[in-house]
């Protein structure tokens, strides 16, 4: 009988004391002497990266003249590890950019969501506590990455990285006079040695603040392995026991006073920060590789984003009247994946949800892309009941089911039946920063209005097809609206939207006659105007020189012009002159321009939470306070010579316009801070300078995808975990608040519903509603609950939206959680190899390069684990793998080595399906004797791999014979 398990996730207390924060500095909110979280994590990820594609192209014999040290940045890495794989593409950074920056701020909200863990930070020697946590989020790291769950991976590895940097800052391993990083952190299987006990003191009083050698001469002596006791609340601790250090340790003013701390270089011992920060990039990258070799070089690359196509995300109606579109999503389909694969934009995944009614789902999410076209061609159109479909429900599926930055296409020809969820789907589309585009046909067609007769009142007074128009407006993308002849001209646009480094350089809606102003830079190419309203609407385009070009002309002196349905699409000539371009349109219905093109230059944006007293910033999610400031953390693409000029937030419904105050915080990021800032939904822009291609400085602008909304209500459910187990039950805190100008209103009272819902379907609850009372402060607290069924597969990501609307007002927010579903294991120990056979080379008389030996061994994982998986991590040979059924029934891998008498040497890397790794090192030697033989293998069951190594390297000894196997366990 199994056991269930029930846990209470305490909501983290937010403390505002000065300097709470003492471990290497998160994110820096000015330039500093000191290494920070981020800088630490950065230079480790594109040392490491740097290193895989040099490797990769060193096996593809091609050139690679990067040199890797600790001064690369993120484009000189993307554009090397881009060139491994030529291309003719325009490339962007972006998507590299943006998986960097996942890493590193949810290694930065460490501090905050966990910032009195003791283990979280190697305080209080708690170093097996701490080891815990690196080697099991290294274990759910590869699991997250063989289910393709690469976001999940990468949050749960900024967390882990930041406990693993911390070890260096707070302990006295650099003190001990280590110039390696204690890899002991990363591998479960080997002891930790020459820990100070609890009754050992370990430091002595600084004198006159100076604490360079407070640590106990015999501690030193005997090497003994101790780290700061830290806490803002006691100064109790253990008698003689060192303290971290820092203004907010209030153990530090307890004999022996002061600290050992290196966050900075003002700490204790700031005099030891640089060298303490040097071993933590080390450390980091020791970690990296213990992924990669897991893993292999394409998974993670993947991890670290390194590609240049969004997810291709595909959400269909399959009710029986969209026959005809659904055949020619199939065609599309193909017709995309077969003009992308094996390049740079060949999708990184793909993702398929059908709805019909009452029926959506399942969500297929897949890297195979034959299995995606089958699945596609696999749909038919039938049933449909009556004329709404469950179109949200599917919308939010694939919404929470992929990654962040995805674009969506939605086709149905019919309202939806949950229109309930808009505020739900809106919110996910705020947080996962993913564009969505509907392809309607026939939605408010002359049928479809008489159908809609007496159902109307679901879809709201809005219209139709309004939702949608709605729901893609705040997403960044597009509503287009064609009969069924011509839906196929009007798929284009989806072409359009997965080409390389896309970059919005205006959008806007209006339902009156206006005229935009919009720059062309001089490293935009390919530039396509979308205006999406009434077919009978027309414009007029004016170039920077003056020329002009109307609506009537379908191919003119400035552009190519496609209608389809709802669709004016204008493509623009390629001699295009950059400058400051005009189009007017004349429309009294709702209509969209959306202005966009090819370009290495554009920005990532997210809020976050500046604390100057730290000289810090953290992530922040959610809504902003309408009234208050808010601060945006922009970082541009493209390299250094792009710089920014001005930042506004657009309101075209007032029209309202705020503009940014930008600070310049290093490498490409800026901080922009908007002051009160009013109910309203946004655009970001931002206009720049940008100096990449001539000597002229050209001026660019660009927008994001995502509105910003306001609000005046705000939820928080920060936890302390980041998975959970199979068969068990969280219970999550939350709290709601509500402001007024930006500042807590302490005297409303109030009542908000709330709703959480999840992507996995998992049994969740939570109460319906919560009330602001008048002298509750402005806050109330509620709980919700989240089950994961006992068959729950390890390494899946489970998505948590909590949504909370004012019941007057109809003003929401939301949070949104992620956890792991993670079933911990008792396997931390490496697979076994043994040698099963091996064969000599001929003596000195004969040319070693005229013959080969061969090697086989079993690699056998403990307990049973059925993967085996072996690969080459030196030699140059040929290695074949098969399966076979020992004698016990366990699975065993059968790995056997070729090569070439001059290479006296091989390592095979050997991973069991938890992520245990072992490395089977063979070494020839001069014999004058035989060599030995064992009895043959089991017959294979299957052969399962043939791999050929790149390294390998030359001998002068006339005679070989291989010694015993080596195994050395790696990192788990």
């Amino acid at each position: 009988m199994s056991t269930k398990w029930t846990f209470l996730l305490p909501v983290v207390v937010v403390l505002n004391l000065i300097d709470l924060t003492q471990c290497f500095i998160p994110t820096f909110l000015s330039e500093s002497d000191s290494i920070s979280h981020k800088e630490i994590t950065i230079k480790a990820i594109l040392q490491k990266t740097a290193e895989v594609c040099r490797d990769i192209a060193a096996a593809n014999e091609q050139d690679f003249s990067l040199t890797i040290d600790d001064s690369l940045t993120i484009e000189q890495v993307h554009e090397v590890c881009s060139s491994t794989q030529g291309t003719s593409f325009v490339l962007s950074s972006f998507l590299f950019h943006s998986s960097i920056q996942d890493i590193y701020s949810e290694n930065a909200r460490v501090d905050s969501q966990f910032r009195l863990s003791a283990e979280r930070h190697f305080d209080d020697e708690t170093f097996q506590a701490g080891r815990n946590i690196i080697t099991l989020g290294i274990a759910d790291v590869k699991e997250n990455v063989r289910m393709e769950n690469f976001v999940t991976g990468r949050l749960i590895l900024g967390t882990i990285l930041h406990t693993l940097q911390d070890f260096y800052s707070h302990s006295n391993w650099v003190e001990l006079g280590n110039m390696a990083p204690y890899n002991t952190l990363i591998t479960s299987e080997q002891p930790l040695e020459n820990l100070a006990g609890i009754n050992i003191p370990t430091c002595r009083s600084c004198v006159d603040n100076v604490c360079d050698d407070n640590i106990l001469p015999n501690v030193l002596e005997n090497r003994l392995l101790t780290s700061g006791y830290f806490s803002p609340f006691s100064s109790e601790k253990p008698d003689g026991k060192c303290s971290r250090g820092g203004s907010a340790d209030r153990t530090s003013e307890t004999e022996p006073i002061g600290g050992i701390g290196k966050d900075t270089i003002d700490s204790d011992h700031g005099s030891l920060h640089n060298q303490a920060a040097n071993l933590a990039v080390t450390a980091t990258m020791e970690l990296l590789e213990n992924i990669r070799i897991a893993e292999g070089d394409e998974n993670f690359l993947r991890l670290m984003g390194l590609f240049q196509s969004p997810v291709l995300c595909f959400v269909i109606d399959t009710t029986s009247s969209m026959e005809d579109e659904i055949a020619e999503v199939q065609r599309l389909s193909s017709e995309i994946i077969e003009s992308r694969r094996g390049t740079l934009l060949e999708p990184p995944a793909y993702i398929l949800v059908p709805f019909n009614d009452p029926d959506f789902g399942p969500l297929l999410r897949t890297s195979d892309a034959d299995f995606f076209i089958e699945a596609i061609n696999n749909l038919t159109a039938s049933g449909g009941g009556d004329v709404l479909e469950m179109s949200l429900s599917a919308l939010q599926l694939a919404l929470t089911g992929a990654p962040p930055l995805s674009d969506i296409f939605v086709f149905t020809d019919a309202p939806p039946k949950d229109a309930f969820l808009k505020s739900t789907v809106t919110a996910l589309i705020e947080e996962r920063k993913s564009v969505v585009t509907f392809m309607l046909t026939n939605v408010e067609s002359g049928r479809r209005k008489r159908e809609l007769e007496g159902v109307m009142s679901q879809v709201s007074l809005l219209g139709a097809s309004q939702l949608y128009r709605d729901l893609s407006r705040a997403s960044g993308g597009e509503t287009i609206e064609v009969s069924d002849r011509e839906f196929a001209l009007a798929t284009s646009i989806i072409e359009d939207s997965l080409r390389s480094a896309t970059v919005i350089v205006f959008q806007e809606e209006r339902s009156n006659p206006q005229s935009f102003q919009f720059t062309i830079d001089n490293s935009l190419e390919n530039v396509i105007i979308s205006i999406t309203g009434n077919p009978d609407l027309t414009f007029n385009l004016t170039s920077s020189t003056g020329v002009s070009q109307s609506s009537n002309e379908s191919s003119g002196p400035l552009a190519s012009l496609i209608m389809a349905g709802t669709l004016h699409r204008l493509i623009l000539n390629s001699d295009s002159e950059t400058g400051l371009w005009k189009i007017s349109v004349d429309s009294e219905d709702p209509y969209l321009v959306r202005i966009t093109g090819q370009s290495p230059v554009n920005f990532i944006s997210n809020f976050v939470e500046a604390r100057e007293e730290l000289n810090a910033f953290f992530p922040k999610d959610g809504r902003p306070f309408s009234g208050s400031n808010v601060t945006i953390l922009i970082t541009l693409t493209g390299g250094d010579s792009v710089t920014l000029s001005e930042v506004t937030l657009y309101d075209s419904a007032g029209p309202t316009e705020v503009n940014g105050t930008s600070e310049f915080i290093g490498e490409t990021d800026y901080l922009v801070t908007f002051h009160e800032i009013p109910e309203g939904s946004f655009a970001l822009r931002l206009r720049g300078i940008n100096n990449l291609f001539d000597s002229t400085p050209s001026m660019f602008q660009r927008q994001a995808a995502t509105q910003i909304s306001t609000s005046t209500v705000s939820v928080t459910a920060e936890v302390n975990i980041t998975n959970i187990e199979p068969n068990s039950t969280v219970f999550i805190p939350f709290t709601i608040s509500i402001s007024s100008r930006g500042v807590t209103n302490e005297t409303t009272d109030e009542t908000f519903t709330v709703c959480a819902t999840n992507d996995r379907g998992f049994e969740s609850s939570s109460p319906t509603s919560v009330t602001v009372e008048a002298d509750s402060g402005g806050k109330a607290n509620g709980t919700l609950s989240l089950t994961v069924p006992e068959n729950a597969e390890t390494g899946t990501d489970v998505t948590l939206t909590i949504e909370v609307e004012n019941t007057i007002s109809a003003d929401i927010n939301f949070a949104v959680l992620r956890f792991g579903v993670a079933n911990r294991v008792s396997d931390s120990f490496p697979p076994v190899c043994r040698d099963v056979s091996t064969s000599n080379c001929p003596p000195s008389s004969s040319p070693c390069n005229s013959s080969q030996w061969e090697f086989v061994v079993n690699v056998t994982a403990i307990n049973g684990v059925s993967r085996g998986n072996v690969t080459i991590l030196s030699g140059s040979g040929t290695l074949n793998t098969s399966t076979v059924v020992g004698p016990a029934g366990e699975n065993i891998t059968v790995a056997s080595y070729r090569a070439s008498c001059c290479a006296d040497r091989v390592e095979l890397s050997a991973v069991d399906s938890l992520g245990n790794e072992a490395i089977c090192v063979g070494q020839a030697r001069e014999s004058t004797t035989n060599a030995p033989t064992t009895p043959t293998t089991p017959t294979p069951t299957n052969v399962t791999t043939n791999t050929t190594g790149t390294g390998g390297h030359t001998v002068s000894t006339t005679l070989y014979v291989w010694i015993p196997i080596v195994i050395l366990p790696l990192l788990r």
